[in-house]
Formats: C-alpha cells, sequence, structure tokens
C-alpha cells in the first residue's frame, strides 16, 4: 500500500487544447504521485467524434498520448501514476495508442483502460425498456431524435479507476467519468477509502473541481488578475489529499501565478449548479466548504461534508439539429438603428419566403460604436443575423447570397466582416437520466485481465443538515457608484443549455452587502437578458459567494448556441462592469472617485 500521507495529484489539463508542456512541467516541477488531467467536455465529445467519422485518427485525445511520449520514462521512474479521461470515445484506442508509443520508447508501462459510459448503442434497447431519456432542462421526451444521437456517454465515478490502480496499473485511461473522478479515484486507491466514506470522498471532489481546469485555479480566468505578479506563464495546480478527505491546493515552487482562498474560490464557483454537487459516487456539499490560507501559496480545504450519492447517472448526448449560417453588417457612424434595420428589411426581401421560411432567427446588434469617435474602427457596430433551419438550402447559399445582393443597395459605408458563406451543421446537447444501476464499469489492462466495476447504491439515509454561518451586519452609511467588480469577483461558465455565475466578496461585511444587494430581482436589472430565463439563486455563505443558474440563457448547448460567448464565459466579467451603488466603506480607496 501507498504511504499513509497526503497523495500529491497533479493536474496537466483543463481542455482538449490546454498547453503541451504542463505534463512535463508537473512531472519535472517537484515530487507528484499522480499525473492526471481533464481532456473532455461535451463540446470536445463532438470533435472527438466528427474526428472519428472523418478518418483523422481516434476518438480520443491525441495531445495525451503526445504528453505521455514526453514524461512517461520519468513517471516510471519516479513511480508516478498517471490518471486521465483522454480516452474520450474510445479508451480502449487510447490506451493501444499509449502503448505504441511505450514500445518506441523502450518502456514496459503496465496499461489499463476504464469503460462502460458509452451508451450509443444501448439507446434502443433503454427505450424498448422505457426510459423515455427525458431532457434534464425541458422534460422532453428524446422521441424520434434517437435515430439522430452521435453521442451517448453517462458519467461514470472514479472506482473503475480505484480499481484499475490497485490492480497494478501505472497508466489509466478512461472515456467519459467526471472531472473530478480523475482526482477522486486516485486518492480512494492512496487511502484504500471504502464506498462509504462519503465525507472523504466529498473532500477529494472539491479537490478535484478545484483542479480539474489546470491553470484557473492558480490564477487563470481571475478577475483580480492584476494583483497577481507574474501571470505571464502560470503553474499547473496540485492537490495534497489527506486520510480524512482535506487538502491543501498549491502549485510548484517558483512557478508563475498564485494560489490563494479567492483563485480557489473562482474556480469552486465554475460550472455548478446547486450547493449539493451530484457526483456517482458521493453527493459533496459545497455549502460545508472551509477555506483557509496555509502559507505562500497553499491554501486548505477542510470541512467538506458528503451525502450518499444519486440514484441515477447523468448521461450527455448530441444530435444534429439541423443547420445554420451567420452574417454580420458593420455599421459605421450616424443613425445606427435605422442602418441595422434597412440592412435587415433588405436581407430579408431578398430570401426566398423571407424571414417567415425559416425556423430559427437570432438578431443581435452590438453597440460598439462611439460618440464622436477617434479613429474610424471606434465609430463601427455590428449587426449579426444568425439563422437556423433542418433544411441545409433553406440557409445555405441562398441566405448567404441574399446578403452579398444588397451591398451596394442598402445603407451607406456597408461592408462585412468575411464574406458569407454555406450552412454549417450544428449540433444540439441533450442531458438526461438512466438509473444508476445500468451502467456498470468495466476496468480493462491491457495484455490480460478484466473486471467489472458495479455502480455504487444510494443509502437510504436522509441527506446532511447543513446550519449557515452567522453573517456580518450589512454596512450602512453612504454610498459611492462604481463598478460592481471593484468590490467583488465572478466566474461564469456553461452548464449544457444553462449558464452558471458565481459570484464572492472579498470580506465578510461585503458578503453581507452582496448577499442582500444581489437578489433575482437585481441580476434581471444589471442584465436585462436574464428576464427572459428562469433564474435559480444559492448561496455559499461559507465561502463568501452566491451562484446563480440562468436556464436555457445558452440556448440547446454550446455548440448550437447563437450567443456571441456560446459558453458564457465573460458573462461574470460583464456583470462586474455594471455600476451600482457600494456601501463607501467597502470600496478600496484606490477605486474610490475623486469627490468622494
Amino acid at each position: 500500500m501507498p504511504e499513509p500521507r497526503p497523495v500529491r495529484v497533479a493536474n496537466c489539463s483543463g481542455f482538449y487544447g490546454d498547453r503541451l508542456s504542463a505534463a512535463r512541467e508537473q512531472v519535472e516541477g517537484g515530487p507528484i504521485d499522480v499525473l492526471t488531467g481533464d481532456w473532455l467536455a461535451e463540446l470536445t465529445m463532438l470533435i472527438l467524434a466528427s474526428t472519428r467519422s472523418s478518418g483523422r485518427g481516434g476518438g480520443w485525445a491525441r495531445t495525451f498520448v503526445t504528453q505521455m511520449e514526453q514524461v512517461m520514462g520519468t513517471c516510471l521512474d519516479r513511480g508516478i501514476r498517471v490518471v486521465a479521461n483522454a480516452g474520450g470515445l474510445d479508451p480502449a484506442g487510447c490506451a493501444e495508442a499509449v502503448h505504441d508509443v511505450a514500445e518506441r520508447l523502450g518502456l514496459s508501462p503496465s496499461i489499463a483502460h476504464v469503460e462502460g459510459d458509452d451508451l450509443l448503442g444501448r439507446l434502443p434497447d433503454l427505450v424498448a425498456a422505457g426510459h423515455e431519456l427525458r431532457n434534464l432542462d425541458t422534460g422532453e421526451p428524446l422521441g424520434d431524435r434517437i435515430d439522430s444521437i452521435v453521442t451517448a456517454n453517462a458519467y461514470l465515478g472514479g472506482w473503475g479507476i480505484t480499481e484499475a490502480l490497485a490492480g497494478g496499473a501505472d497508466i489509466v485511461v478512461t472515456g467519459r467519468v467526471t472531472d473530478a473522478a480523475v482526482v477522486s479515484g486516485p486518492a480512494a486507491w492512496w487511502h484504500d477509502w471504502q464506498r462509504t466514506d462519503h465525507d472523504r470522498l466529498a473532500g477529494a471532489i472539491v479537490a478535484g473541481h478545484v483542479i480539474e481546469c489546470g491553470a484557473q485555479a492558480t490564477g487563470g480566468n481571475y478577475s483580480f488578475f492584476t494583483e497577481i505578479d507574474d501571470l505571464t506563464h502560470p503553474g499547473f495546480p496540485i492537490a495534497e489529499i489527506a486520510d480524512d478527505g482535506s487538502s491543501v491546493i498549491t502549485k510548484h515552487e517558483g512557478t508563475g501565478g498564485a494560489v490563494t482562498t479567492e483563485t480557489v474560490t473562482a474556480q469552486l464557483l465554475y460550472e455548478i449548479g446547486e450547493p449539493a454537487y451530484a457526483n456517482p459516487d458521493v453527493v459533496a456539499r459545497f455549502d460545508t466548504i472551509r477555506l483557509a490560507p496555509e502559507g505562500p501559496d497553499r491554501v486548505s480545504i477542510s470541512g467538506v461534508r458528503g451525502d450518499g450519492p444519486p440514484p441515477s447517472a447523468k448521461v450527455a448526448m448530441n444530435y444534429q439539429g439541423g443547420f445554420r449560417n451567420s452574417v454580420t453588417f458593420c455599421l459605421t457612424g450616424l443613425d445606427i438603428e435605422a442602418k441595422a434595420e434597412l440592412a435587415e428589411r433588405g436581407l430579408w426581401s431578398m430570401v426566398p419566403g423571407g424571414r417567415e421560411s425559416i425556423e430559427s432567427v437570432h438578431t443581435r446588434l452590438i453597440r460598439s460604436d462611439h460618440a464622436d469617435p477617434a479613429t474610424n474602427e471606434e465609430a463601427v457596430a455590428m449587426l449579426t443575423i444568425t439563422v437556423q433551419d433542418p433544411d441545409e438550402r433553406t440557409v445555405g447559399r441562398g441566405f448567404a447570397n441574399a446578403a452579398t445582393q444588397i451591398a451596394l443597395a442598402s445603407y451607406p459605408g456597408m461592408f462585412g466582416t468575411s464574406p458569407p458563406g454555406p450552412g454549417r451543421p450544428y449540433w444540439v446537447y441533450w442531458p438526461t437520466l438512466v438509473p444508476a444501476e445500468l451502467v456498470p464499469q468495466t476496468v480493462v489492462h491491457l495484455g490480460g485481465g478484466r473486471s467489472v466495476v458495479d455502480p455504487v447504491e444510494p443509502p437510504e439515509a436522509p441527506p446532511i443538515e447543513v446550519p449557515g454561518p452567522a453573517l456580518a451586519a450589512v454596512p450602512g452609511g453612504p454610498t459611492i457608484r462604481v463598478p460592481l467588480g471593484r468590490v467583488v469577483g465572478a466566474r461564469s461558465g456553461d452548464k449544457g443549455g444553462n449558464a452558471n455565475l458565481g459570484v464572492w466578496a472579498r470580506s465578510d461585511e461585503a458578503f453581507a452587502w452582496l448577499d442582500d444587494f444581489l437578489t433575482v430581482e437585481r441580476l434581471a436589472e444589471l442584465f436585462p437578458e436574464a428576464r427572459e430565463h428562469e433564474v435559480v439563486r444559492h448561496r455559499l455563505p461559507g465561502i463568501r459567494s452566491l451562484n446563480f443558474v440562468l436556464v436555457g440563457l445558452l440556448g440547446e448547448g454550446v455548440a448550437a448556441s447563437p450567443r456571441q460567448d456560446g459558453q458564457a464565459k465573460g458573462l461574470g466579467e460583464y456583470l462586474r462592469a455594471r455600476v451600482v451603488d457600494v456601501p463607501a466603506q467597502l470600496v478600496p480607496i484606490e477605486h474610490r472617485p475623486d469627490d468622494s
């Protein structure tokens, strides 16, 4: 068994396309026990499906194989285990590719892969057995869409990884496991945890959530980035997970970026929903998290409680929704709205059947122009019209040609950002649930050996009741009008067709004010688009935070969203730019107006 000390799990990837040198930096930068990373997102599964169908390679993350070529020898020499979900749609193929690299290098690692997440071939049987595969967000049954599904993957937990490591695997490749499972699985193996160790597992899930997105935990995508001295090349994060499930988030000494309670808080708020954060092995209670500084670039996470796992497994499916096209008209100078109206009128007059002939039309006028502009570019606004339809011809060249044909017959100064093109397919994300007992994991050791890992059965115990901490008094006195972001940070992202918006305060007094100020109604005032959607507000006072879920803001998922920011990455920074009345005592002196 491994030593009874914290296991050091180092992340080297937050998405497919992350820094290629990160694996080598983590392996060579200091002592670690496990090298892991996250390569998969809902959109990534579509990219891998496209890659596989085009014959350009397997349905796995090829950058992971490249990284293994760089560090495999050192990992074997130092006893560093590797766990990666880079297997995507073909974990067996990815394991074989890693094996080929090992043979080329003259190495002999023990390689295993975990499968069982891919339900594509099982969908007809599931439907025949009475599972309607209803959309988690809309409640609509899958119905005839089953014939268009191109990916269907259940989110697996970490016990397959634990089993593979216990079986001697040096490298474990998985398909679609939860992002945090690549951390909780190794932690359970290292400490010999049991399935009923809910609090310990929950602590590891929280640590995994913090480091899963790479440098986002060390200052990347951080609201107060100007306070970090060296953010050019931030180091990647490490979680030191103790036997009781508590952890310390850190990074290698001498690397860029920073690990602070606020960089950790920011990542805790990324792409979450309610405080009961469900994973297949445990429900981690984010409303029990406690953070504390432990020294330079060291933040402890403690107190995390865990409920038993949910009875259902989440499944992410994608199907082709139709075809889309887009055109952007640049509008310069005066009378912007009148120019936009004329451009739209002219465009639809040239489209056969007009606007009504197209199933879905999204029009967005972005007023990036300035009054009395100092440069030509400062005078330009943009009108973007995006169309979607099941028929490629409807949104294809006919639509594109209509935009071209009005070029000399419309508003003055007309030009576009790029030549209109043909219609392109778009894909719809469909989240659903199946009973957890229908999704066992299979661990396959390359060269022989196969075992089945049954799903975790939910316990009968009721959920934990968490008392809220006492809050400071809401500050009174005079207020100052400043951007909200002068006193709070934010992190936002996508949850399928929904967006999450996490906001944190920098002191107890600031959270008391934020909690009182930023209601659902106030958010709708600051972000008018929120009025068109259901908004759910969750409180996380233990980390001085609020989390909002904007249901349906991203439409049918990232691959189908017509929004400029289809993953809601900038939503938090938009909110921080809004000017509001803030108690003067909360505003740092350097951000107060001269007359305050």
